[in-house]
């Protein structure tokens, strides 16, 4: 189960595959009871992919092709974990199943290649982004978008606490230490003096080091997305000044993260967000209509195909909620964004509000 799309792993998927290729697609839902529909509407999509299976690849093993579908179904433990979207792709000798923090149109597919927009608008958004909830101590990290933010398992690697970055070669443990609030990231003050405090400090900036490289490694350079840091205000001096993250956002959120909701810290992390996500999309829109200008842009699907066989299609922005049914039972406009990105360009899944054009797409082109 993947709770996040790296860019490596939607590189995998858009590689090629031996067809047929299935896709499910299902808004989930959180919590009881509401969640209890989510298994019965998945198993009618499945009977769904069934039937487009036999329909569009007769020769295919449907049976063998479905099982880990079926098995999915039958997994109750499974659906009492989910978040507010699923993502199910199968073909021969490969299977993925991806949590979403975004709900989706219920889709079943069988088509020549994955239906990837869906994953396209998450991995590709630019509200996207992690929070690392710190202090002197431990750590947590989240990954959300406007609307949602989640806790991740740390990887393996990553040090949740100070004992796991430094071992027993830390002066925390000869340190008398008050925590309050009871909280796993609650404040704490530190008693000591002299030596043993210089101790400390040294320690905490060898703990902030083994964070912030774990991190940069782990997370940020492998999802691209910004980082912002949660925690007291006498942590994020001490924390930036070691930090070679790129991602770091300058701005952050001032408070102790154990004191804040799930909800509180989703909110205070996209004031921080929102002003360069505005500007993205604008300037991206903006980019469509100068180029538009000059004959070097198009919202035709047609012409917009073309020139991504071409190599030519720089950015390609996509409708997110729009499908275009092509022939072989996939979505046109997920097998033009799929071309764009085999051949280098950027492919942009943004709302219908946020679209410089009423087709679904806008192509700019580099020639």
């Amino acid at each position: 189960m993947n709770a996040s799309i790296s860019p490596d792993q939607l590189k995998a998927l858009l590689q090629p595959h031996d067809p047929p290729c299935l896709s499910i697609y299902l808004p989930t839902h959180r919590r009881h009871p509401e969640n209890q529909q989510d298994p019965i509407r998945y198993k009618n999509l499945v009977k769904e992919l069934e039937a487009a299976l036999k329909s569009g690849f007769p020769d295919a093993n449907a049976e063998e092709l479905l099982a880990p579908f079926h098995a999915l179904g039958a997994d109750a433990d499974f659906w009492n974990h989910t978040w507010d979207g699923l993502a199910v792709l199968g073909a021969a000798g490969s299977f993925h199943t991806f949590k979403l923090q975004r709900t989706v149109p219920e889709l079943a597919t069988a088509a020549t290649s994955f239906h990837l927009k869906p994953l396209l608008r998450i991995q590709q958004s630019a509200d996207r982004y992690q929070v690392l909830a710190l202090n002197r101590r431990e750590i947590r990290l989240f990954e959300g978008d406007r609307d949602q933010l989640d806790e991740i398992t740390l990887a393996d690697g990553v040090p949740a606490t100070i004992t796991d970055a430094l071992g027993d070669e830390h002066s925390e443990p000869h340190q008398t230490v008050a925590s309050y609030g009871g909280a796993a990231l609650g404040s704490s003050m530190r008693h000591g003096h002299g030596s043993k405090a210089d101790d400390a400090d040294n320690d905490e900036e060898r703990f902030f080091r083994a964070i912030d490289r774990a991190i940069l490694e782990q997370y940020s350079r492998p999802s691209g997305m910004p980082l912002i840091l949660a925690a007291l205000s006498q942590y994020h001096t001490p924390f930036r000044n070691v930090s070679h993250n790129p991602f770091l956002y300058e701005d952050g959120i001032e408070a102790d993260p154990a004191a804040l909701s799930a909800a509180d810290l989703c909110e205070r992390a996209w004031k921080v967000i929102e002003p360069e996500f505005r500007a993205r999309t604008k300037k991206l829109a903006d980019t469509y209509g100068a180029a538009h200008g000059r004959a070097l842009a198009s919202d035709d699907l047609e012409y917009a195909t073309k020139a991504a066989s071409d190599s030519r299609v720089e950015t390609l922005l996509v409708e997110a909620d729009r499908i275009l049914p092509g022939p072989d039972g996939d979505d046109l406009l997920d097998d033009l964004a799929e071309l764009v990105l085999q051949r280098g360009g950027q492919v942009v899944v943004v709302p219908a509000a946020d679209m410089p054009t009423t087709t679904g797409l806008a192509a700019t082109f580099r020639f």
